[in-house]
């Protein structure tokens, strides 16, 4: 059988500084008929290469080779634990600025409950008012589109037990998350969390100003590569002065939901965990806040 090797010289830039350079570089790829920005995603995705920037190929040849595969060992599991990655709810909170926070009353205090019941039946019944885009929630295909699966049709396969992987990218200088950053990663059938580490400004008026967004680049690249759902620890996977909101739109329609306002990424492994971000299914709505968290081991 007939395989293929690029032959080529690269540059990286990385988007929390340094550079990375190679010259006569050998690869595998898929077949002859590949460009130089195919090649460069490649080569980020073999070599594992985090919040890798820009990246240039030059001098590419492609030549027949033949080629064996090196095996790869499988890290043991870890013991059991649940992380949570989602903030919680209070009354006034602002989640998205200029949104209102949730107004949380009694519908029924365990004092009224007392005199309703007799002595000692105390119990408590909440009413809770809000928008629904409140604290850490889910973005089904309804919310972007007419005819989009709301909360009720969305498949829980979908949100929960999910294969988790964690895109490292704390320390980049960069706001724009495009492909090259994403390439190392296999994220095929998995909720792929973003790691800004942006959640540090929740609750204070930074967290709305200049936070890291998914490119439209980088959507077409999760879409194409089988993305299950993807999240962000930031106020919006889309730059919040892009109305058109591209990643909103290419992954909603493609079926993969969203969940913004995830925290403490950093306390989750690189993979080997399961991912729940379940909502309530309330018909003809396309978003809902979610307990999301993570179970390793």
């Amino acid at each position: 059988m007939t395989e293929f090797r690029a032959v080529f010289d690269f540059h990286i830039a990385f988007t929390n500084g340094g550079e990375l350079t190679g010259a006569g570089f050998r690869l595998d790829v898929p077949g002859e008929e590949v460009s130089a920005d195919d090649v460069g995603l490649l080569l980020v995705r073999k070599l594992g290469l985090v919040m890798a920037g820009t990246v240039a190929v030059r001098k590419l040849q492609i030549v027949a080779e033949p080629h064996r595969e090196p095996a790869v060992a499988v890290a043991p599991a870890a013991s059991r634990r649940v992380i949570d990655v989602s903030h919680a709810i209070a009354a006034g909170m602002i989640t998205y600025p200029g949104m209102p926070g949730p107004e949380i009353v009694d519908h029924l205090s365990r004092d009224a409950a007392e005199h309703a019941y007799g002595p000692g039946v105390r119990f408590h019944i909440g009413r809770i008012s809000m928008v629904a885009n409140t604290g850490t929630y889910v973005d089904s295909p309804f919310h972007r589109f007419d005819d989009g699966a709301d909360l009720a049709r969305l498949p829980l396969t979908r949100l929960a037990a999910l294969d988790g992987v964690v895109v490292r990218l704390t320390g980049s200088q960069a706001r724009a998350i495009g492909p090259a950053e994403l390439a190392p990663y296999d994220v095929a059938g998995k909720a792929v969390l973003i790691h800004t580490g942006w959640d540090r400004h929740w609750a204070t008026p930074a967290y709305g100003i200049d936070a890291p967004f998914v490119t439209a680049e980088a959507t077409r690249w999760l879409v194409a590569h089988g993305a299950a759902l993807v999240g962000i620890d930031a106020v919006n996977i889309d730059d919040v002065g892009d109305r058109t909101r591209p990643a909103h739109t290419g992954l909603l329609a493609a079926g993969i939901p969203i969940v913004e306002h995830l925290c403490r990424l950093g306390e989750l492994p690189p993979s080997g965990f399961a991912f729940h971000a379940a909502p309530p299914a309330v018909e003809q709505f396309g978003t809902f806040p979610v307990r999301a968290y993570a179970v390793i081991g």
